[in-house]
């Protein structure tokens, strides 16, 4: 998969919509809502991802389970030989639950309790560390026991920040991470790789969605810089491995895979060269880049109505399952397609719409003024290139139960078969947790 190849296209969601109809998965009254996943399109994804590396250099790719930590879903991913990097006890424990070896997890997180730093050390799990007291509390923790983990030190390299503020990690002032560029921490840091043997990792994330790929090029080549003046005043090779983070932005515009990862090796040949030298072993940690395009969500529309001349859809996508979109539309719009309830595409002259939510809130909008087709009640429509945050990461407003995601395959003739990647939540388990 290159720069600008579409991962799926109007026809293939098209057919893999038609098929859930077909098989009871969409129902006007019993599954108004559901979410897909093209597993295929998974599978192509991360090859994809594997090959723009060059396969002499010793790459770990983990999954950053934070996009979609379903049990179904990281499986897969192991099995397609990727790591699972993790920010959370939850996250944790759903990649130990999902079969990854504890060598192929990476514990990040700015909060990391004393217990959760003793399970990974105990378990050989990587660990990159955040900050000056984080780093004091390892150091307690391996007084009194022996580890295999590989253990870095996140940095932040300060250069700057995206398009998307909340998504920006390498400000000067970001939470995350030891800041290089303030004064002292750079040799307060090479003192402490001199002191301790253990520490032999750096990490660096520079955000995710809004940042140029220029960006975060410069942000891992400032890191793998700062590697090799470690490891030239300690005058040895200490830093043996650099933590790229992850973070490629999607385009959520149109169908075009862009940027693609072979596009983001060039960026970094061209600001980290010491990285393809074979002296370095690599972490990436993509999450949005891996499962964005080949997921959708697809809602029927209950009731259609006008307000001042404005067309309003209102359908069972809301603010549930399109948090961000909702909360922050200018940042995280959503391409919307639309269909007849049968799955096929309707077409027609565009009108403006609102596309709502059910959600008891005025801006339960995932369309504002939406040119489209006009729609009527019974009608489909899909939010695109949500299978990452979207179908994994249910908001429970209004009680609203968690909807069923699915994943799809497609095999030599044709036909699609689906797979349970969540089930819907009933409304007596929706109960268990409010009762």
């Amino acid at each position: 998969m290159t720069d600008h190849q579409p991962l799926i296209g109007a026809e293939r969601r098209e057919l893999l919509l038609r098929a859930a109809v077909r098989d009871g998965l969409l129902d006007p009254e019993d599954t108004p809502l559901a979410a897909f996943l093209d597993l295929d399109a998974v599978t192509e994804t991360v090859a994809a991802l594997h090959a723009a590396f060059p396969a002499r250099l010793d790459v770990l790719h983990a999954f950053a389970a934070k996009a979609n930590p379903l049990g179904p879903v990281l499986r897969r991913l192991r099995g397609l030989g990727m790591g699972c990097e993790v920010a959370s006890p939850g996250e944790f424990a759903q990649a130990l639950a999902a079969g990854f070896a504890p060598d192929r997890i990476v514990l990040d997180s700015p909060a990391k309790t004393r217990r959760e730093l003793a399970l990974a050390l105990d378990l050989g799990v990587a660990v990159n560390i955040d900050n000056w007291q984080e780093l004091a509390r390892v150091d307690d923790l391996l007084a009194n026991r022996p580890t295999t983990s590989r253990i870095g030190v996140r940095v932040n390299p300060q250069v700057g920040g995206g398009s998307i503020a909340a998504m920006s990690t390498a400000t000067a002032t970001s939470k995350f991470g030891i800041p290089l560029a303030d004064p002292g921490n750079a040799e307060r840091l090479i003192d402490a790789f001199r002191a301790r043997p253990w520490l032999t990792w750096l990490h660096c994330h520079i955000g995710s969605q809004g940042i140029d790929l220029s960006r975060m090029a410069a942000g891992v080549g400032a890191t793998v810089d700062f590697a090799e003046r470690i490891n030239h005043e300690l005058g040895r090779r200490r830093i043996t491995g650099i933590d790229l983070g992850g973070g490629l932005p999607v385009n959520f515009a149109d169908d075009r895979v862009a940027p693609g990862f072979d596009a983001y090796v060039n960026e970094l040949r061209r600001h980290a060269p010491a990285l393809f030298d074979g002296n370095y072993r690599l972490v990436t940690e993509f999450g949005r880049s891996i499962l964005a395009k080949a997921g959708f969500t697809a809602s029927y529309i209950e009731y259609t109505k006008q307000a001042g001349g404005r067309a309003i859809a209102v359908g069972h996508a809301g603010a549930q399952v399109a948090t961000r979109t909702v909360f922050m539309p200018d940042s995280w719009p959503l391409r919307i397609s639309t269909h007849h309830p049968s799955g096929a595409a309707k077409h027609g002259a565009p009108v403006p719409q609102d596309i709502a939510g059910p959600c008891c809130f005025a801006g339960d909008l995932v369309a504002r003024n939406r040119p489209l087709p006009l729609l009527d009640p019974g009608d489909l429509v899909c939010l695109l290139d949500t299978g990452a945050y979207y179908s994994s990461h249910h908001f429970s407003y209004n009680s609203l139960p968690e909807p069923p995601v699915h994943g799809a395959t497609t095999d030599p003739t044709g036909t699609v078969h689906f797979e349970p990647l969540r089930p819907a939540q009933p409304l007596d388990a929706l109960l268990d947790h409010t009762t």
